[in-house]
């Protein structure tokens, strides 16, 4: 199989979330690499850190939802914990000496970019939403805070400077 190369159609426009997915692409590349090289030390340790960084990912996704009130972050929540299932279940088979990187690189290969394009695409809009109606409220506040920054800009906006 080919590398996972980043297209510019996975993006959300969330910046934090298209860096974490970013992040778990090149984990798929580092399994199909250390599949490649045979070598299941590298196998062991692309799943650990695989692991450990998809659960931290799913973790923010969903704080992100839930604070953005998007109606459906629990079939989502589910759809995570079904793929954390079949992680563990990959991970469990490793352990006991079953050669599992194929397989398991053709699942993570096809789930992420499925899954960045349809699951993850249907909550951009409500998050994106929130996180800007946050900056405004951010721009608001720190306008009422500190007056002169207003001023200062409409004063540099019409007079130069």
């Amino acid at each position: 199989m080919t590398e996972l190369i980043w297209k510019q159609s996975y993006n959300t426009g969330i910046h934090e979330i298209d860096i974490q997915h970013r992040q778990l692409l090149d984990y798929v590349n580092q399994l199909d690499t250390a599949r490649k090289l045979n070598s299941r030390t590298k196998v062991k340790n692309v799943i650990e850190g695989m692991a450990d960084y998809t659960l931290s990912h799913f973790a923010f996704e969903e704080a992100l939802m839930e604070q953005a009130n998007y109606p459906f972050t629990g079939p989502h929540r589910h759809i995570h914990k079904t793929l954390i299932a079949r992680v563990v279940t990959f991970s469990e088979r490793f352990k006991a000496g079953e050669d599992i990187a194929d397989e398991f690189h053709a699942l993570l290969r096809r789930w992420l970019i499925n899954h960045i394009q349809r699951d993850d695409a249907a909550y951009v809009k409500p998050v994106r939403a929130h996180l800007r109606a946050i900056e405004q409220e951010k721009a608001s506040s720190m306008e009422k805070k500190d007056p002169s920054s207003w001023l200062s800009r409409v004063a540099k906006k019409f007079f130069g400077g």
